[in-house]
Order: C-alpha cells, then sequence, then structure tokens
C-alpha cells in the first residue's frame, strides 16, 4: 500500500461490510481517509451463509475506500464475531533460559505457547491469546517481565476461540477479492480499543455492541480481556418486530427506529404521531410514538436480559465498578442507557469513538 502509516480495516457486518483507511498519527491517534460501505448480503447473524456474495460486498467497499483515500488497498486487518466465539482462560508456566535468569522475549513467548496448550475439539480454533498478567517467581500483577530477573515464568491469559469453519469463510471470502488478511481481530476488542478509556478497563468495564446480527460481549478488569461472549440477537429483531407490528416493509421499519425509536414507553406521550407507509405502499397510517416504543421495548428488554445472563455467568458482576459501556449501530436508541441502568444494575454510557480524526 502507498503511503507510510496507513492501515485499513474491515468490518463484516450482518446489515452492512465496511472498510476504512486510516492514518495512524502519533499517541495513536487515526485519521480515517477512506470509508466504503456495501450491503451486506451473505451474512446471517454474524455468520457468513454465502461466500459469493459477502466476496462482491468486501470489493465494492473496498474500492469505495480506495477512490476516497486514493490509496491502493492490498491488505487488510479484517473484524471477526458470530455466536461461535467463546473465551476461556489458561495458564503457561516455563523456566527462564538465560544462564544469567533474566527474562527475554523467547521466554515470553513460550509462557504463551505453553498457555496455547488448551483442549479444544476439531473444530475449533484459537482467535487470540492475551495475556492478563506475568507473574515471575511468585510475584504476579506484573505487565511486561522482560529484562526481570528470576527462574519460573508464569502467564495469565484470557483465549479467544472460534468455529474452524466460519474462520475459514471468513478468511476465503476477502480472499477471493485478492487482498491479504493481516490478522483477524474480534470485533469487540477492537471497539474496546475505540470507546474504553484505559480507567475503565483498569477498574472492571463491560463493553457491549449491539450489531445488526449479533451482540457482543467483552469484560475488561486490570486492563485485560477476560471475558468474551456473542449472542445471536441485534437491532435487526427490533426492526423485524417493528415491520410486523406496524405492517411496513423492513426499509422503512428500519429508518423509523433509527429517526423515531425510543425503548422506554413511559417516555412518549400519546398525542405525537408519525406517518407508516403499509406494505405495498398503497396506505399511509398514523402511528403515535408511544405504540411505536411500546413494540421496542420487550425486545430490548430481551437483550439486556441476555446480556445480564452472560454477565453473571463469567464470574465478574461483583466487580465491576467501571459500569457497562454501549456502542453499536442500536445504541442511539432513545432512552437505551436508562433502561439498561434499571435492566443490568449498573452504570451505563454510550461509548463513541475516540482518538479518531479526518473524515469522522
Amino acid at each position: 500500500m502507498p503511503g507510510k502509516n496507513v492501515v485499513v480495516g474491515l468490518d463484516l457486518g450482518t446489515s452492512s461490510i465496511v472498510a476504512a483507511a486510516a492514518k495512524v498519527k502519533s499517541g495513536g491517534q487515526l485519521d480515517i481517509v477512506g470509508v466504503g460501505k456495501a450491503e451486506s448480503l451473505g451474512m446471517r447473524k454474524g455468520t457468513i451463509v454465502d461466500i459469493e456474495k459477502t466476496a462482491g460486498a468486501v470489493q465494492k467497499a473496498v474500492e469505495e475506500a480506495e477512490r476516497m483515500s486514493g490509496c491502493e488497498i492490498d491488505r487488510v486487518i479484517a473484524g471477526i464475531t458470530g455466536p461461535h466465539i467463546s473465551s476461556m482462560n489458561n495458564h503457561g508456566v516455563v523456566a527462564v533460559s538465560n544462564e544469567r535468569n533474566e527474562i527475554t522475549p523467547e521466554d515470553v513467548q513460550r509462557a504463551l505457547q505453553a498457555a496455547k496448550v488448551v483442549a479444544l475439539s476439531q473444530d475449533k480454533r484459537i482467535i487470540h491469546i492475551l495475556p492478563r498478567q506475568y507473574i515471575v517467581d511468585g510475584f504476579d500483577g506484573i505487565s511486561d517481565p522482560v529484562g526481570m530477573f528470576g527462574n519460573r515464568l508464569e502467564v495469565e491469559t484470557s483465549i479467544i476461540v472460534g468455529a474452524k469453519a466460519s474462520i475459514q469463510n471468513t478468511l476465503k471470502s476477502i480472499e477471493k477479492t485478492g487482498l491479504k488478511v493481516e490478522a483477524l481481530v474480534l470485533n469487540a476488542l477492537a471497539a474496546s480499543e475505540a470507546v474504553l478509556q484505559n480507567a475503565e478497563k483498569e477498574l472492571g468495564t463491560v463493553l457491549v455492541d449491539i450489531g445488526a446480527g449479533t451482540t457482543e460481549i467483552a469484560i475488561f478488569r486490570e486492563g485485560s480481556l477476560v471475558y468474551a461472549a456473542v449472542i445471536p440477537i441485534g437491532g435487526d429483531h427490533i426492526t423485524s418486530d417493528l415491520a410486523v407490528g406496524l405492517r411496513t416493509p423492513i426499509a422503512q421499519a428500519e429508518q423509523v427506529k433509527i429517526e423515531e425509536g425510543c425503548v422506554l414507553t413511559d417516555l412518549m406521550p400519546d398525542d405525537k404521531y408519525i406517518e407508516i407507509p403499509s406494505v405495498g405502499g398503497q396506505e399511509v397510517r398514523k402511528v403515535s410514538r408511544r405504540m411505536l416504543s411500546s413494540i421496542i421495548e420487550p425486545r430490548v428488554e430481551e437483550i439486556l436480559i441476555m446480556i445480564k445472563e452472560k454477565i453473571k455467568s463469567s464470574g465478574c458482576s461483583d466487580v465491576l465498578p467501571g459500569g457497562v459501556v454501549i456502542t453499536g449501530g442500536s445504541a442511539s436508541l432513545q432512552g437505551l442507557a436508562q433502561l439498561a441502568e434499571e435492566i443490568l444494575e449498573l452504570p451505563v454510557r454510550i461509548g463513541t469513538p475516540q482518538n479518531v480524526g479526518g473524515l469522522v
């Protein structure tokens, strides 16, 4: 790729595929120089169901990003999600190999490789091995042991696992366009870099990314990811409920959700109406915003209850003073933070990208 310090991210979402090219500035600041977007016709609930259609959408999004940025894109960092994603914790131990007992980067890599030895079924593959802390001769809480002296090096890790077939389908869909995949990154992990503050990661915080077909959950403590999960429900389910309840096309239901959606019925007066076209466009009806909210609220409650169950199953629910940060396409729904606080029983804020400039 021409131009120094340019990275390209590719998000394969259920509703759209987006490519973003950015220049990396000092201090980690990103300047977006090109964005491309294409309708995602080969994805369902975060999983590829048609490789050819997905590849076509990837090519279209990347070409649009190329035109806008003026850069030729030949490699990308791709996000991955889906209900096949899970996480586990593991421990690795090695003896320090240096005769002077000084820990080297090679020792760290050996410890991480030792932690990689886990019992996985043949249909699973490791996506990330993320160190949570290092322990040198029994002294824990070490973030970087290189250069320290000791006899025994241990590492505690979070391991992100996905279905091998889903990962291979993702790679094939991208590589069919001639692009090289530099790395696969869990979407929630990438989102955390954009919307979470370092202090939140240290305290203990839940990131919730509500996409179109999936909702991703990632829990951080002491600066590291300790739990990740994906539930196969998202904003498209809200849209579908509206389409059925209002007897209107999906596209119109999506527009109404974005422009008028509210998750708290009690916030909506009875005397405010919006016009809704019927299926076929033959009739336009007036519907109160209160009725609109009465359709949205139960589905959002369901999503939040599922999120609460995942947080509880993580074993971290009692140590999350940083609360919950919600991002994603449905995060802008009016009243979402308030309803989430009531159901999750944690402080909630809506997350927006930080340290990003340029076209955004």
